[in-house]
């Protein structure tokens, strides 16, 4: 039996077109047979949704110069959520090489989500930490900055789909173990760490008091997008799944 999958989107869009791998297709060839899919947890529902928030996320966070700080506020609070919601419904596979998956992020790409970060959040990136291992042998708060945690979150998430676009099971699994023991071991709570301190950001009182002049004076910074290749129907059917 075939169907249309939603799911097309993940596969190809969020995915392969995501990490600068275009495919030309006809939509016929989106037709999917379900006996030929592969029973394996990395094309599991709950894995797919992952992947396709996933990609969202670090297009979100490598386009932030595109975004007014109010607005990029109000999408992270909604988008944070999401994120960790879809990533604590999936169960951990067993990994199937005794090597780590290849990590691909730079130094240069990591910095250049924090800068963006920086930029855009000024005075508001800093908080204090509470969760920090220091805080307990610490005797004055310890700052932390919203920007240097989704860094860190980005980075995981961006080694895992670049990694995951492979199409290799062996190696999508892999990339799967690594990423969600680094979320129990770290960026989960780093992503909740800067989703709370977003928290308190957008619902204080001087909230949407921003200069809206002051948006077109950061530097913009041109970058692929996953939305490039979609028409405008579909560039706003997938971003309104999120915003």
């Amino acid at each position: 039996m075939q169907f249309f999958i939603d799911f097309r989107k993940v596969l190809i869009y969020s995915i392969i077109y995501y990490c600068n791998k275009p495919i030309y297709f006809k939509k016929s060839a989106l037709k999917v047979n379900t006996n030929k899919l592969p029973d394996h947890i990395v094309y599991s529902p709950n894995v797919i949704e992952f992947v396709t928030v996933t990609a969202q996320t670090c297009l979100f966070l490598e386009n932030i110069s595109e975004e007014s700080r109010d607005e990029f506020i109000l999408k992270a609070v909604k988008l944070l959520p999401l994120l960790y919601l879809k990533t604590s419904m999936i169960e951990t596979p067993d990994p199937v090489f005794d090597d780590l998956p290849e990590r691909f992020v730079s130094v240069e790409d990591y910095n250049f989500v924090k800068e963006q970060l920086e930029n855009l959040l000024g005075p508001d990136d800093s908080f204090l930490e509470v969760f920090h291992p220091d805080m307990a042998l610490s005797d004055t708060p310890i700052a932390a900055f919203i920007s240097e945690n989704l860094a860190d979150v980005y980075q995981e998430l961006k080694d895992f789909a670049a990694s995951y676009q492979t199409v290799d099971t062996d190696i999508m699994n892999d990339a799967l173990v690594v990423c969600l023991q680094a979320f129990g071991e770290h960026w989960g709570q780093k992503l909740l760490n800067a989703l709370r301190a977003l928290h308190a950001i957008r619902y204080s009182d001087n909230f949407g008091d921003e200069d809206e002049n002051a948006s077109f004076q950061k530097n913009k910074v041109n970058r692929n997008s996953l939305f490039g290749f979609l028409n405008d129907e579909e560039s706003d059917e997938v971003n309104n799944m999120l915003f």
